[in-house]
């Protein structure tokens, strides 16, 4: 009882001193205010909740709201960025050294895991995505742009990049639910291949490959990429929010596969989240919430890392750009569309994966606004044996719409 009360006094403290426009509930029905309008409205529905504030974390805070220990109300952007400087703590996550010892990276821990973040449900990714159903950061050539506007640009940004032309053979290595190997085949007349691990991605991307007559152009693979048969090449290669599923003991491996299977002079895209930390700093707070619960064996390393494996392997960088800020407005669209379903979601997945993912999309989509992750585009190229590479001197091909 005397912890409890020093607590309740630490946070009545903190409101008021601070003036933050949150207000404490709590389970007695007793309310606790910073100011006399807040803007927030924290809840805690039992005693044991008063722990987030004893050792705050991110990831206690997101696993409160899953366990129900809390609720929130308010506008999502304001729960968020309220709470985050209050729960984000001291930053102890686990090191980098730590983490390796969790991720293996075998075939069936990859497929296990891919599993467990993808084929939640196509109905419940529908409710939230955009139309084409594309799982990774959109391209907002304006902030008014729609989300449905914004994929379809990321796409065709993709495909400029990559200087598509007609006969081009693509694959797309974790191609998701298909959109941009479809999309590449009928606006850029490429031959495609795409591979997932997911089966319903699997599922529903050849079913819309058949209902869109394309069968001859696109074909698409329950397949893992270190399986991919390499006594054919290909022209251009793209892998989009794939490789976070790597880990970093085998992005020699991956970018090894990516070299083998490119044609030389051809070229290469690997868009993906990139953490800020060097070396051994502690990972993101927020992380343990999300290994367990989101997304297992995922893991983030720093641009510079990827640049070297790149290297290393034999792939010379051509381009690279940073989309973090608009992989936050991506994410801001994710969450609202998901709360404005939410209906209909926990119909389809339940309270408690509701949560889980209303917490994630959120904190991510602070994560990026706040520079904690960032995300880059990095274009890559397989020099002939006399340096030659099939591109472009200028950038000019991809920003001409």
């Amino acid at each position: 009882m005397l912890l409890r009360d020093q607590i309740l006094k630490r946070v009545k403290a903190m409101l008021t001193r601070e003036r933050l426009p949150i207000g404490v509930r709590l389970w007695t029905g007793e309310a606790i205010l910073g100011v006399a309008t807040p803007r927030i409205t924290l809840t805690l529905n039992s005693p044991s909740a008063l722990k987030l504030f004893a050792n705050p974390s991110l990831s206690t805070l997101a696993e409160s709201y899953l366990k129900r220990e809390i609720d929130v109300e308010g506008d999502i952007h304001d729960i968020i960025r309220l709470l985050a400087p209050v729960f984000q703590g001291s930053n102890r996550g686990r090191t980098r050294g730590e983490w390796f010892r969790l991720f293996r990276h075998s075939r069936t821990s990859d497929r296990r895991a891919v599993r467990h973040h993808y084929d939640v449900s196509n109905d419940f990714y529908a409710l939230w995505l955009d139309q084409h159903l594309v799982y990774s950061c959109a391209y907002f050539r304006s902030s008014d742009d729609s989300l449905d506007l914004a994929q379809e640009q990321k796409l065709d940004h993709l495909c400029r990049k990559l200087l598509l032309r007609p006969g081009d053979r693509l694959l797309d290595i974790g191609c998701g639910w298909g959109a941009l190997i479809m999309r590449a085949a009928e606006q850029y007349g490429v031959q495609c291949v795409g591979v997932t691990l997911s089966e319903m991605q699997h599922a529903y991307a050849a079913e819309q490959i058949a209902e869109r007559g394309l069968g001859g152009r696109v074909e698409v693979r329950l397949q893992d990429y270190r399986d991919i048969p390499e006594d054919q090449s290909f022209d251009k290669i793209v892998s989009v929010g794939m490789f976070e599923h790597v880990g970093e003991r085998q992005l020699k491996t991956y970018f090894g596969k990516i070299h083998r299977l490119l044609k030389p002079g051809g070229v290469a895209m690997n868009h993906g989240i990139t953490s800020t930390a060097f070396g051994n700093e502690s990972m993101s707070t927020g992380n343990e919430f999300i290994e367990k619960y989101i997304f297992p064996e995922g893991e983030l390393v720093h641009v510079s890392k990827v640049i070297e494996v790149m290297a290393e392997v034999g792939l010379e960088v051509l381009d690279v750009e940073s989309l973090r800020r608009h992989y936050a407005q991506t994410l801001w669209h994710w969450v609202t569309r998901l709360e404005a379903n939410r209906g209909r979601a926990k119909d389809i997945v339940g309270e408690e994966k509701y949560r889980a993912w209303h917490a994630y999309l959120a904190g991510f989509a602070y994560a990026f606004e706040q520079g904690w992750d960032n995300l880059y585009q990095i274009l890559v190229a397989k020099p002939m044996p006399d340096g030659g590479i099939d591109y472009p001197m200028t950038r000019d091909h991809v920003y001409r719409v």
